[in-house]
């Protein structure tokens, strides 16, 4: 299976068993104290995601498998590039991850191959695939089966590949001996907790979506918090901080595929170049873009908070020009924080929170 799973693009595969119990009581006592904010999604299914043979019944193991996503012409240093585009206030800051094809795509096409590759071997068996698109633990199960260890903020980190990957889970109804996990390996270190923007990380290993500017730039469907606008700074669909710091992050893997190369120049796109778009330009040059599922609305409110922090911080007559000539026609949800941006005081500065 590890030499199937690499034909297809993965770079790490792992097996992990079905009784998650251990994970239970974390798991409420996050969505009890609502860490989950808006996502009501992650409560629906209750104490599902922590037990795999009631969300897809029969189910006896999980394979997990990890897939790298930096851009295969990612440079040595690729962090200095980005701790750059986010000191530029003009530049639309795009996490690294939705800069190419949806994931959610890419992985689920190939875990569907692998899973015909491997009832070619065994015969028919039932099975499903996942990738950040069902109740399902997935680091959790990433640390079970030895794909990494959970990092102190939140994520999945390996030691020879950081923590620039996806993961995607297939579910079987085949007994296979579960892989060792991985040991812990942050030690003392709190950098990722130390440079959140927003301090969203509220201790280790426990992140309040309601604080994090890719909760509040993705997932969150209203206004975002006017006391976090100022953090957003020029990010605007996600943030990678907390990875970018990170000292594993040096050993971080280039993908091998071109999906996850970069797309209409979102690597470097300026805020006015992103702002001048029209409905119709969002839909079709994000097609088959991560992005392009919170729509024009949310992608506009947050273009607007960018350009308001750009306004304040380079006083930029261009930028506030834009500003004012998209507010009569814009929605109510996007003029409220036009008006935000417009009222900025110029030289306002992102202050800790």
């Amino acid at each position: 299976m590890r030499q199937w799973a690499h034909e297809l693009g993965f770079s790490q595969i792992g097996i992990a068993g079905i009784a998650l119990h251990e994970a239970e009581a974390g798991l409420r006592a996050w969505l009890d104290a609502g860490c989950h904010g808006g996502m009501g999604y992650m409560a629906a299914h209750g104490l599902k995601r922590a037990r795999p043979a009631e969300l897809v019944p029969g189910t006896l193991s999980v394979i997990t498998a990890r897939m790298d996503y930096l851009p295969r012409a990612t440079p040595e240093g690729w962090q200095a590039v980005e701790w750059q585009g986010l000191a530029r206030p003009r530049q639309a800051q795009v996490s690294i991850y939705a800069r190419g094809r949806d994931y959610h795509k890419v992985l689920r096409q190939r875990l569907q191959a692998l899973a015909y590759k491997l009832q070619a071997e065994v015969g028919p068996r039932g099975h499903r695939v996942f990738t950040d698109s069902a109740p399902v633990l997935e680091v959790e199960l990433a640390t079970r089966s030895g794909l990494g260890w959970r990092g102190k903020h939140t994520l999945a980190l390996q030691r020879d590949a950081g923590s620039t990957f996806f993961l995607g889970e297939l579910f079987v109804d085949l007994a296979l001996p579960p892989s060792a996990p991985a040991d812990s390996h942050c030690g003392r270190c709190t950098a990722c907790i130390d440079v959140c923007p927003t301090r969203a990380i509220v201790a280790p290993y426990r992140l309040d979506a309601r604080r994090c500017i890719s909760y509040l730039t993705i997932e969150h469907d209203g206004p975002i918090p006017v006391a976090l606008r100022a953090a957003i700074g020029n990010r605007v669909y996600g943030c990678d901080d907390c990875q970018l710091v990170c000292p594993w992050n040096k050993f971080a893997q280039a993908s091998p595929l071109p999906d996850f190369d970069p797309r209409h120049g979102l690597q470097a796109a300026t805020l006015l170049e992103l702002w001048a778009w029209t409905a119709a330009d969002f839909s079709q040059r994000l097609a088959g873009s991560p992005i392009r599922r919170i729509g024009w609305q949310r992608w506009r409110r947050n273009l607007a908070v960018a350009l308001g922090n750009a306004w304040a911080a380079t006083g930029d007559g261009d930028l506030r020009q834009a500003l004012v000539a998209a507010r009569d026609e814009a929605d109510a949800l996007v003029r409220e924080h036009i008006d935000w941006a417009l009222a900025l005081p110029l030289a306002a500065r992102p202050a800790p929170v």
